[in-house]
């Protein structure tokens, strides 16, 4: 096992949950993670930077790395007070259900035959089925949407691609945008299933519906002879 940097904050590995450490601690020692870190630092003393500390890693927590049926790519976190928890599209409990997630859930309403959608955004159910929601990259300024882009979190989160891509079992990825289809060039799609198709933003939402990613995503996934996915997310009322 490689020996930790004395210039590496242990704090950062501390929080890589334990499943992942060891396809992606060496990553934390690597000098563009020392400066990501080190500008993290320097945006929360200025001003509130989300998600939470504790929540940075949450994506990975909830789905160990020998459980990843699904990849969701998603780009930037949340940048509302309150907003986000770590999982890409998926918001806190009680908050208002966001313009790309209200598209997912209109597609999924049609292409799954639910009566009506889910009440709330909070996407933690899929994440423990094995659909790892991660964004590319994971920490925002408040108020500004791709504030932290460009500084070290997509070398971190292409390392989590390949570290899926890497392993025996297959995957599917699911790549919606054109900013995630550059991610597709990080898998062998000899072994995994890749699912590209329009984000389902409102800017892009009319050819994203009526593309079925779910139902690819199912067929896809009892090919690989694993347990399927319920998609249903619990009313919270």
């Amino acid at each position: 096992m490689t020996a930790i940097r004395e210039d590496v904050d242990v704090t950062d590995i501390a929080m890589l949950p334990e499943s992942w450490r060891g396809v992606l601690g060496d990553e934390l020692q690597q000098p563009y993670f020392k400066e990501l870190t080190e500008f993290v630092e320097e945006e929360r003393a200025k001003g509130p930077v989300y998600p939470p500390r504790e929540e940075v890693f949450a994506a990975l927590e909830a789905t160990p790395y020998d459980q990843v049926k699904v990849f969701v790519l998603g780009q930037d976190p949340y940048h509302g007070e309150g907003q986000g928890h770590g999982l890409s599209f998926s918001v806190r409990p009680g908050v208002r259900i966001p313009p790309s997630l209200r598209n997912i859930y209109k597609e999924m309403r049609e292409e799954l035959g639910w009566e009506e959608a889910p009440d709330n955004g909070y996407l933690m159910p899929w994440a423990r089925q094995g659909v790892l929601l991660l964004n590319a990259v994971l920490t925002v300024r408040a108020g500004e949407a791709n504030s932290h882009k460009n500084k070290g979190w997509e070398k971190f989160t292409d390392a989590v691609i390949r570290a899926v891509a890497d392993r025996p079992d297959p995957a599917v990825f699911v790549l919606w945008g054109g900013y995630a289809q550059k991610k597709a060039r990080l898998i062998d799609e000899t072994r995994h299933v890749v699912i590209q198709s329009a984000h389902p933003s409102p800017l892009s939402a009319a050819k994203f519906f009526g593309t079925r990613p779910f139902t690819k995503i199912d067929e896809a996934v009892a090919a690989q002879g694993h347990e399927a996915i319920d998609w249903r997310i619990p009313k919270r009322g």
